[in-house]
């Protein structure tokens, strides 16, 4: 997930985004709480990979329990 997930207050004022991309987590878990399949988010965002909506799942999800991230 760490090597998926970055933060840097230079890029989208340090919120979490998907390495080398300007895609926020946040956008990913909209999209996929509106409904939208891995695959849709796929083809809407070409330079994702399935395991980057994983990533932003999994760093979602450590977050809710509390553990630090280190982006």
């Amino acid at each position: 997930m760490a090597s998926r997930v970055s933060t840097d207050p230079r890029v989208l004022a340090g919120k979490p985004v998907i390495r080398g991309t300007r895609i926020p987590v946040y956008l990913i878990l909209d999209l996929l709480a509106a409904g939208n399949t891995r695959k849709e988010i796929l083809a809407e965002y070409p330079q994702l990979k399935d395991a980057d909506i994983t990533a932003a799942i999994q760093y979602a999800s450590r977050l809710l329990q509390g553990e630090l991230i280190e982006a």
